[in-house]
This record gives C-alpha cells, sequence and structure tokens, in this order.
C-alpha cells in the first residue's frame, strides 16, 4: 500500500480559503477544540490501520549544511520566516490509494478553527517514494 505525507502548514501554499491568524492569538476553547479535532485524527486512523505517524512542529527552524571534511555544519536560519513555507505538522497514512489519502487530506482540512467554523486549510498530499532511484 502507498504511504503519503499529509503536511500542515503555518504559512505556504495557495491562498488561504478562509484566512485565520496564528494560533496563538485564537481564545483557549477554539485552540481546545482545533487540537481535538487532530488527535480524534489520529485516533480514527490507529483505528482504521492507516495511521503510521503523526507530529506538529514548533515554527522555530534552522537550515543545516555540510561544511567542508574538518570544518563545522554550516546553519542559519534562512529565509525571513515571514516569507518562507513553513511546515506546521503531518499525518503519515498507509492507504489503498491515492483517493483515500485526498480523502483523509480533505478530512483533516475541515479541523475547526476561529469560533468552531471549518477552517478550509490546504493540506499538501506528498506519496512517500517506495523504490529508490532505477540503477539504468
Amino acid at each position: 500500500m502507498p504511504k503519503y505525507l499529509l503536511l500542515k502548514h503555518y504559512r505556504g501554499g495557495p491562498e488561504q480559503h478562509r484566512p485565520s491568524p496564528p494560533l496563538d492569538q485564537w481564545a483557549p476553547e477554539d485552540v481546545e477544540a482545533h487540537m481535538a479535532f487532530l488527535r480524534h485524527v489520529s485516533e480514527m486512523l490507529v483505528e482504521t490501520g492507516e495511521f503510521v505517524d503523526a507530529q506538529a512542529l514548533t515554527p522555530e527552524r534552522t537550515f543545516v549544511r555540510y561544511g567542508g571534511p574538518d570544518a563545522a555544519p554550516v546553519t542559519t536560519d534562512g529565509p525571513s520566516p515571514e516569507t518562507s513555507d513553513l511546515v506546521a505538522g503531518w499525518y503519515m497514512v498507509d492507504v489503498e490509494s491515492r483517493e483515500r489519502a485526498l480523502e483523509l487530506a480533505a478530512y483533516v482540512s475541515s479541523e475547526p478553527g476561529q469560533g468552531g467554523e471549518p477552517m478550509y486549510e490546504w493540506i499538501d498530499v506528498r506519496e512517500v517514494m517506495s523504490d529508490g532511484p532505477a540503477d539504468d
């Protein structure tokens, strides 16, 4: 069965259907409802046998690259976080088809936002490569 990564973003992707302020500006009850929904998604995926992993990420990040044979890694905060894409978290699912992955992503997109209204958040759906490059 193919595996898919369903990526949630702080920023990035197509224009938001329903713009929403950052989570730290929401009312506590809206944050709790949102997080409860995300926990529900994980529980549902476990029950259906489609769950592989799910994680939330903080917005802080560091870009790292190889510095050379005798050098320390080179690090930077990278592009300005205000203008770049930031991944908020993901679900890794193991499903029967791409259509099922899209169905699950649409369900995640219905997560409650401020006031309990669906967020209509864009979810980035990426298939995990099952094989390495061919040796042609």
